[in-house]
Formats: C-alpha cells, sequence, structure tokens
C-alpha cells in the first residue's frame, strides 16, 4: 500500500481498491449461507512498503504473530491461517513464497507473471490469479503482425526478469519477421532524488527516441520502469533538448500487464498525455455486481476499522483530517464528504481493475477450497453428540489437494479453474490508454486474448475503437525500418543490417509479385504469365493458327488458288489428251502427277484450325504421301526419257523397258516406301494434339506434336532423297535430244524442291506456334506450286498459246534435226 522514498512514505492510492476488494469478498462469503455456513471469514493486511526485509517480517508476522482482527469479524475459537494473497509483484510475491513455502502454506499471487516463481519443486504452494506470462508474449507477437509492426523498440528491467523476457520474445519475433531497433533496459529502482543522475540517463536512452521509423515501443517489467520512462520523457523535454522534436510524440506505447497500474507515482503536475493512445495488456476482469455501489458509499466517517482511508483520502484529495494531538497549520481540511468517483483514473478508479479482480476472485478460491476441505469426510471427526460434527483443526498443507481442484464461476460468470501449474485458466483484455485535459484517463477495453482460441487466432481487436495519438498522421502508424516494396519487387537483404531493413529489387523475367514486401518473386502458373509491371498474372492467350485470322486467310486462299490453277490444268490435259505434246510426254503419269500436286495443295488446309486427333494424324501423314507420289511422278518421267533415248538405238537392252509398266513400278515401289514409314509412324509413335505453354511467355501454343522427331525427319529426308534423284537424273538428261523434252524443267523444279525444303528445316526448327505451321504450309505451296509451274507451265503455253507447235510435224522436224 505505502511507496517509501528517502524523504516520504506515501500511500498508493490506487491499491487501496485491492483493499476493498478484499473486504468485499469477504463480506459477501459472510453473508452467503451457501458458502461456509458454519464459519466466519476474516483477515489481516500486511504492507511491505516495497522493502524486501519488511516483505518477510510481514510473512512471518502472518504465521506466528497473534495479531487481533479487523473489528466487527469473528473468526470462530481459533484463528487459523488458511492462505495468504499477495504479492503484487513479482519480487513480493517470490519473498512471500521463500517463507510460506517452508511451512507449505497456500498463497495466491494476484499480481505476479514471473514463470520461476511457478517452479513446482521449489514453491509447491504457490499459485497465481493471472495466466502464464509467456501467452503475453503470444499476444505480443500476433498485436504487432495484426499492424504489420516490423521495426519495435523494447523496454524492460534491468534483471534477471528482463532478460528472461528478451531471451523468450526475441527469438519468437524473429520467427515471425520482427526485429528489434533497440533494446533498453531501465534501472531496477529509480530515485527520483539523484537529478544528475537522471539527466545523464536521459542523454544515454535517447535513441528510444532517435529511431523514428520505430513507432512502436514495447515496455516491459513492473511499475518503475514507466516512471523512469515519463522521467526520460519529461527530462528531455525540461531540458530542452535537440531530441525534443523526436520524443513521445507518434509513438504507440505497448505495455505489458505487469504494468497494469502505470501511472500510480507519476505526480499531478506531471501530463499523462504523453502516453495517450498506449496499448496495454492487462489481467483480465469484469464488472463485479455491486462492487462500485460498495466503493462509491465507502466514507472515513464509516469506515472507523479502516486503517487506510484516512491516508488514501488525504492522498487523493490533497487534503489533510485535523488532529487535535498534533496541532499544526492546514492548508486544506478534509471534509469526509468528497467523493472518491470525482479523483482522477490516476490516482482512483471506480471500477474494478485486474488485480482488484485477482483479489476478488483469490478469495473465493481459498473459500470454496476451504468449504470442500470442510465437507469431505476426512477433515470431520464426530464428536461425543452424535448429532454434532467438528471440523478438524485444519493444517496449512491440507489445503492444496483442494485448492487445485476448484472450479466455480464467480458473480461475474467467469471460470475460475488453476491449470496444472497453479495459474488461472484465463486469458488477458487489450486496453487503450485514453486521455483528457484534466490529466485523467480511461483505459478502454479494445481487444481479448482468449487461450481458447484456435493457435494463431488468440488475439481479437476491434481497431474501430482504438484511439491514437493525437499527433499521429497515420493511423494506424507505420513502424518499419523501411517502406514496403511494392508488388513487382521483392526484397533484397541490405549486408550489415537486420532482415527487417531490406532494398527492393525488382522482379526478374517471367516471375511476379501481386502483393506488399514478398520476400520471392514467384512465377505464375502455366496458363498465365506475368505483366508489364510483373505485379499481377495475366491469363495466356492461344497460340494457333485459324481461318478467320489474315495469316489463316491468306494461306487457305493460296492453297485453294493452286488447287483450282491445278485443277485447271488438269483439265486442260484431259481435254487435250491426243495431241503430241500431251502424248510424247506419257501423259499417265501427267494427270498422276497433276492428281498429287492437287491433293498436295488441299492437304495443307489440314495445317489450318484447332489441331485434333484425326487432323494431327492425317498432316504429316497424307504430306508425305502425297509428295512421294508427286515426286515419284517427277522421277518416273526423267527416268522414262534416260530409258527411251537408250532404246532408240538398234539392239539396246532398254527396249524392253520402254512403256508404261516401269512408270508404274518406279512410282509404285516409290510411294510403298513412304507408305511403309507413316505407318510405322502411325503405330508406334503417332501424332497427338498437344498444349505448349512454356515456349511463347504469353501464349499457349496449341499444337499437333509429332509424337517422334525421328520419323518425322525420315518423312521429309525420304522425300528429300526422292527430289535429289530426280534432279540428278534430270540434270544428267537436259540435253537429250527428244521432243519435247522436259528433263530441264525438271531440273529446275527440283532444284527450287530441294531449295525450299532445305530452307524448310532450320526455319521450322527457329520458329513457334502458328509461325512454325505456317512455314510448314508455306514450303507446301511453294515445292508444289514449282513442280507445277515449271513443269506444267510450258505445256500449256503451247496448248494454249502456241498450238502450231503441238503438231505431228513439229515433232517429226525436231526428230530431224
Amino acid at each position: 500500500m505505502h511507496y517509501r522514498s528517502r524523504f516520504v512514505c506515501s500511500v498508493a492510492t490506487k491499491f487501496y481498491q485491492n483493499v476493498l476488494a478484499l473486504v468485499f469478498a469477504i463480506n459477501e462469503i459472510n453473508n452467503n449461507p451457501k458458502i461456509l455456513p458454519n464459519a466466519t471469514l476474516g483477515f489481516h493486511i500486511l504492507d511491505n512498503y516495497y522493502e524486501a526485509k519488511m516483505t518477510y517480517r510481514s510473512t512471518l508476522d502472518l504465521l506466528f504473530k497473534s495479531n487481533r482482527f479487523v473489528p466487527n469479524y469473528k473468526c470462530g475459537f481459533q484463528k487459523n491461517l488458511i492462505g495468504a494473497i499477495g504479492g503484487l509483484g513479482s519480487d513480493a510475491s517470490s519473498r512471500m513464497a521463500d517463507i510460506l513455502r517452508l511451512y507449505k502454506a497456500a498463497q495466491i499471487s494476484y499480481g505476479a507473471f514471473e514463470t520461476t516463481i511457478n517452479d513446482e519443486t521449489s514453491f509447491p504452494s504457490f499459485y497465481r490469479m493471472v495466466p502464464r506470462e509467456t501467452f503475453q508474449y503470444v499476444g505480443i507477437v500476433q498485436l504487432l503482425l495484426h499492424f504489420s509492426w516490423r521495426w519495435v523498440g523494447l523496454i524492460t528491467t534491468d534483471d534477471e526478469s528482463g532478460e528472461h523476457f528478451l531471451q523468450a520474445l526475441e527469438p519468437m519475433l524473429s520467427k515471425n519477421g520482427i526485429c528489434s531497433a533497440f533494446t533498453e533496459r531501465a534501472p531496477k529502482k529509480i530515485q527520483i532524488d539523484r537529478i544528475f543522475e537522471g539527466i545523464q540517463n536521459a542523454y544515454s536512452n535517447s535513441s528510444i527516441f532517435l529511431d523514428h521509423k520505430a513507432r512502436a515501443i514495447i515496455v516491459h517489467g513492473e511499475t518503475a520502469n514507466i516512471i523512469w520512462l515519463a522521467v526520460i520523457i519529461w527530462l528531455t523535454t525540461v531540458l530542452g533538448s535537440e531530441y525534443i522534436e523526436m520524443s513521445s510524440i507518434g509513438k504507440v506505447w505497448i505495455t505489458t500487464a505487469q504494468i497494469d497500474f502505470s501511472f500510480v507515482y507519476i505526480q499531478r503536475s506531471w501530463s499523462v498525455e504523453m502516453f495517450h493512445g498506449a496499448l496495454s495488456f492487462s489481467i483480465h476482469s469484469r464488472s463485479i455486481p455491486g462492487f462500485q455501489r460498495f466503493v462509491h458509499i465507502r466514507k472515513p466517517s464509516g469506515a472507523k476499522e479502516d486503517g487506510f482511508i484516512k491516508n488514501v483520502w488525504e492522498q487523493a484529495f490533497d487534503c489533510s483530517f485535523p488532529n487535535p494531538s498534533v496541532p499544526t497549520e492546514i492548508d486544506e481540511i478534509c471534509t469526509g464528504e468528497e467523493r472518491l468517483e470525482n479523483v482522477p483514473a490516476t490516482f482512483f478508479k471506480m471500477s474494478m481493475t485486474g488485480h482488484s479482480y485477482s483479489v476478488y476472485n483469490a478469495v473465493y478460491a481459498l473459500a470454496h477450497a476451504f468449504q470442500l476441505m470442510h465437507s469431505s469426510r476426512a477433515n470431520h471427526k464426530v464428536m461425543a453428540n452424535a448429532n454434532t460434527l467438528a471440523p478438524l483443526n485444519p493444517k496449512p498443507w491440507q489445503l492444496h489437494s483442494f485448492l487445485q481442484r476448484i472450479s466455480f464461476n464467480n458473480s461475474a460468470g467467469d471460470e475460475i479453474v488453476f491449470t496444472e501449474h497453479g495459474e488461472l485458466a484465463t486469458g488477458f483484455d487489450v486496453t487503450n490508454l485514453v486521455t483528457f485535459p484534466n490529466n485523467s484517463y480511461v483505459r478502454a477495453k479494445v481487444g481479448r486474448l482468449n487461450p481458447q482460441a484456435p493457435p494463431g487466432h488468440e488475439l481479437t481487436i476491434q481497431e474501430d475503437m482504438i484511439e491514437w495519438h493525437r499527433s499521429l498522421t497515420q493511423v494506424p502508424p507505420f513502424s518499419v525500418c523501411n517502406d514496403k516494396c511494392k508488388p513487382g519487387n521483392s526484397k533484397k537483404k541490405k549486408e550489415g543490417e537486420k532482415f527487417c531493413c531490406y532494398d527492393c529489387a525488382s522482379c526478374p523475367d517471367g516471375k511476379m509479385s501481386d502483393q506488399e514486401d514478398m520476400e520471392y518473386c514467384v512465377a505464375c502458373s502455366k496458363d498465365h504469365y506475368p505483366n508489364t509491371l510483373q505485379d499481377r498474372c495475366i491469363p495466356k492467350t492461344q497460340n494457333v493458327l485459324l481461318l478467320a485470322e489474315p495469316l489463316g486467310i491468306v494461306l487457305a486462299y493460296l492453297a485453294l488458288s493452286f488447287s483450282m490453277i491445278t485443277a485447271l490444268v488438269l483439265g486442260i490435259f484431259l481435254k487435250h489428251h491426243n495431241t503430241p505434246i500431251v502424248k510424247a510426254n506419257n501423259r499417265s503419269l501427267s494427270y498422276v502427277l497433276l492428281s498429287s500436286l492437287l491433293l498436295c495443295f488441299l492437304s495443307s488446309l489440314l495445317f489450318i484450325g484447332h489441331p485434333n486427333e484425326t487432323t494431327c494424324l492425317l498432316q504429316q501423314a497424307a504430306f508425305g504421301i502425297i509428295f512421294s507420289v508427286a515426286v515419284s511422278c517427277v522421277l518416273a518421267k526423267t527416268i522414262i526419257v534416260v530409258v527411251a533415248f537408250k532404246a532408240s538405238k538398234p539392239g539396246n537392252i532398254f527396249r524392253k523397258w520402254v512403256g508404261k509398266r516401269l512408270a508404274y513400278s518406279i512410282v509404285i515401289s516409290c510411294s510403298f516406301v513412304q507408305v511403309g514409314i507413316c505407318a510405322l509412324w502411325s503405330g508406334t509413335s503417332p501424332p497427338f494434339p498437344d498444349v505448349d505453354m512454356h515456349s511463347l511467355t504469353e501464349e499457349i501454343i496449341l499444337k499437333c506434336n509429332e509424337g517422334s522427331l525421328t520419323l518425322f525427319f525420315c518423312v521429309l529426308g525420304y522425300i528429300g532423297f526422292l527430289a535429289t534423284t530426280s534432279f540428278i537424273v534430270a540434270f544428267l538428261a537436259r540435253k537429250l535430244p527428244d521432243s519435247f523434252n522436259e528433263a530441264k524443267f525438271i531440273s529446275f523444279s527440283m532444284l527450287i524442291f530441294c531449295s525450299v525444303w532445305l530452307s524448310f528445316v532450320p526455319a521450322y526448327l527457329s520458329t513457334r506456334g502458328k509461325e512454325m505451321v505456317a512455314v510448314e504450309i508455306f514450303s507446301i505451296l511453294v515445292s508444289s506450286a514449282g513442280l507445277l509451274g515449271c513443269i506444267f507451265l510450258p505445256k500449256c503455253y503451247v496448248i494454249l498459246l502456241r498450238p502450231e507447235l503441238n503438231s505431228r510435224e513439229q515433232l517429226v522436224r525436231k526428230k530431224a534435226l
């Protein structure tokens, strides 16, 4: 209750509510016939004055010194200590535990979070009305992640507790991508009167304000840490430091539940506005029915048994009660009619705080455990009077088995049950500090840390209820080392800096980032590609040669045009089939050649449109076989010319080869080889419809997969072999003296044919998609047109334009020459 310095001993008025919560709970129990109906609870309050030796002494007094209880509370025929409630902080609690554990007396702390006290071997009789401290660290991390605060400051106590806090929290921060901008350790004890040391401390800890990027600062420890921080800010302001512009303005202070009473010792003249907008984890509390009225009617005149109320009244209202035995001049006399609700929340709160709620629950926990012990047969004995049961004189250690298994709901509806570690199975409230011009403040609940929630979702925040510091221009504020990397970029580590400080690098080609601060750029799915800014994926378009597009229209038009020209030439030859020029060049082979060329032109149409199983299978097979027939006809024509010249000499053996059988044999045998290759191709690795998503960045190629490139090039190679053979034979026979000798025209046509298909191979392999298909169609059309034009155009010229040359006399004259 009291805070002792070198000069004064003053009452901490806010702690007075803990006393009232204790009294209120005991009153409720004693007036409740359902709880301990045959017993009356009493209490004895001892103060430790925030000193270790006083804590030990007060604890020993509880155990051994026969002090009288507070008047008007009957304790029965014995004064038995059934349990101790305390202390507020970890230091006081651990010192009490050092004594109480020796006698196995139950101790319930209402404000100690230090996990080392919970060692069941060293402190088997220690319980706490607060949750485990490490769960609070989970809430801190989730709060930082909720607001994307990745660059934060840490302030803790310069002691073992502070080191434990850093060792526990810092790995959790790193694991979640959060860095500490700085770590400051506050002295465990503060002596305001040592002003020069305070000034030096203010300058040495100016890094708290230097890093303007670290907007969020976590403050851990006891109440003294906030006081130390307030002193630093106040001294920095008073001294006119160069860091004044970077003081607490624009900071978001995140305080732990250990400093739930953060502003107890800040003087009235100090403004709490410096901490406006702070977010605090606090012990979970709820409104207890009747408690606020109980506090409201509390007056010095009506609470004569209360040894604290006059000191609290004088401290809260800055007045003094007259003391006849000590005549002194009094500036302001306390009337006793002042109202506690008018006291700023800095000094006293009317609503139940987290610590008072814990005290209230601790009293009920001891009462319920004591009732379980009384109701147990093992704790009763039958007296001489058979109708009378008297409780045994309980020993402190007997209470533990009952205290460990209590489970009840308090008057606010919360379940009170201890975990296996002796901690209350509850969570934390998240409060927002809102200050007012009259130096008062309220802690508004804006969230909850619930241990029963699914992992990762324990924290719930009502962001719209938070009131931020008035100087902030951006809410929620940013607390990051550098600006976020925009979509289209990824993080790039800065040498010598923490991982939270990074540069931004543009995504490489083919990758994108669609969110801010992405660690790595990622590739789009196979059917998408990055846009120009590389911040999203765009669906790829289909790449297929269609009849509706310009290129498809042109190629189809050429194919149909050449087909019509070929059909026209065939019609001309059929009409003039008895003329010498048609008969002299083996008209049957000419008909077969023209028919195959017509099919060649038409086969190119199979390559236009969406590929399917039928078209894919027919494309290459039809092309290979038809072209083989056409080139075989050309080869047969050339060989017939040579054989005919040789057979013109008397007695030559070639005379028996002259005739249609030789021509048909050449065409059939040469074509049969190609048919065999195509049959093998279709039987082993036939072409099939395929989708190529990788060759082009922005398009999906719909194509016919050859199945076997080896057999595909075998088909082309065989056609090339026939064409080369025809070219060689025709070249050798180009000067043979024969009427209408077409060998020289065949030589030229084969030269065009070979040139086209030799150029086709590299062009085909270097293109993708519709361009590849267009190259093959173009090669088919050009090579076929070369055969048609070189072989049949001169004959059509004679038939149509120079009919006088298409006569037997002309044939005889040429032979005579």
